[in-house]
């Protein structure tokens, strides 16, 4: 199998869903404990999250070009960000990446596809919300409309994945209010399916708990990259 290579830390706590899936993956696909070598290069999450908020994308691209140079030259065979965030400068890291990279939007994308979804609605961090990489690729290449919450709502949803799902904490009353969020845009925006853009969101939302179908990107990463692994 291939080696993954995972840039992690944005924040820890999915980095640590990743491993997690790919190896129940596995055993669910029957195949013991033949699990594929995983190589994970763990950023500062506080110096990320600085450099994002200060707006200098340039040493946000070299800061992550550095660490998949780092990922390559431990022998992983491609990689993946295991962040939606960092996905705003995607296109510029593949371009300087020696190894293949996973993009998290473009599998999501085809997912999404894959269900007959044409309006979604996207959750995530601040930096992802208010982009547009998203609704760049879902609507030129899979032809879904991307709607992202009012302003109120996305304040709240930032500052709850900031100070809450990045440090591990889950909050009974932070579902409801999210889920509340949901159902409103379901109901005033028409979005048929809910895209959870931050890999932290799948710890506290569910379907159940929203209503509407989810589109948990970090499983779909996950699962694409052993696919990838797989496939030689």
């Amino acid at each position: 199998m291939k080696k993954i290579g995972i840039l992690g830390g944005m924040a820890p706590e999915s980095t640590v869903e990743y491993y997690r899936i790919i190896t129940s993956l596995c055993r669910q696909r029957g195949m013991g404990h033949h699990y594929p070598v995983i190589i994970v290069y763990s950023l500062n999450f506080q110096g990320f999250i600085s450099l994002m908020e200060s707006g200098n994308l340039l040493e946000v691209i070299n800061l992550i070009c550095e660490a998949i140079n780092s990922l390559s030259k431990a022998g992983a065979d491609f990689a993946l960000m295991a962040s939606n965030t960092p996905h705003l400068v995607f296109n510029e890291v593949a371009a300087r990446s020696p190894i293949p990279l996973l993009s998290i939007v473009e599998e999501t994308g085809r997912v999404a596809k894959t269900f007959g979804f044409t309006r979604v609605g996207l959750f995530g961090t601040k930096f992802t919300m208010q982009a547009h990489f998203y609704s760049d690729v879902l609507s030129s290449r899979y032809g879904i409309s991307v709607v992202a919450p009012e302003k109120a709502e996305e304040d709240y949803i930032h500052h709850k994945i900031m100070t809450e799902l990045v440090n591990g904490c889950i909050v009974e009353e932070t579902r409801h209010e999210l889920s509340r969020i949901a159902r409103m845009m379901s109901d005033k925006e028409g979005i048929e399916a809910l895209i959870l853009g931050c890999t932290e969101l799948p710890l506290i939302l569910s379907e159940e708990a929203v209503g509407i179908p989810i589109l948990d990107t970090t499983r779909i990463h996950a699962e694409a990259a052993l696919n990838l692994a797989q496939s030689g």
